[in-house]
């Protein structure tokens, strides 16, 4: 697990990316601080969300909108514990931003660093990246809308 030590006192948002074997967590502060990111298998996901809660302030969930986001929006309002807001934001293209991402987060190393960008593969599932990006996505649309 990948847990930032710090505890946030302040409302935090649940990044969920469902699939169907695996998916995405990340918990992220207002203020874009990263506190928890994971992949965790599909069967997991909803009692590892209600573990998340119990430890973090969590006060929305935000997930993307696209193939099996309606059925699982319903099996969240239907299994979590407490109720909890869910928000659906644009997914599109977050796989291969969360490509480039993950690598800004754990540089190439050895070989790897020779690789044309486009070649490099992350040697692991990246479905928690793509949460974390799906937050930032729902934050910077939150800005965008006070700053217009």
């Amino acid at each position: 697990m990948n847990f930032n030590e710090l505890s946030p006192t302040q409302p935090v948002i649940l990044g969920f990316d469902p699939g169907k074997d695996k998916c995405g967590l990340a918990i992220m502060g207002l203020d874009r601080q990263l506190y928890f990111h994971q992949v965790v298998p599909s069967l997991d996901a909803i009692a590892t969300i209600n573990k998340l809660r119990q430890r973090f302030p969590v006060s929305l969930l935000v997930m993307g909108n696209q193939t099996t986001a309606k059925r699982w929006k319903q099996q969240l309002q239907a299994e979590l514990l407490q109720p909890l807001n869910i928000m659906l934001v644009d997914e599109r293209y977050s796989t291969l931003e969360a490509r480039d991402r993950y690598w800004q987060m754990y540089p190439p190393q050895g070989l790897t660093k020779l690789l044309p960008k486009g070649m490099r593969q992350p040697p692991r599932p990246i479905d928690d990246i793509v949460a974390i990006l799906l937050i930032e996505r729902y934050l910077n649309r939150l800005t965008e809308s006070v700053n217009s």
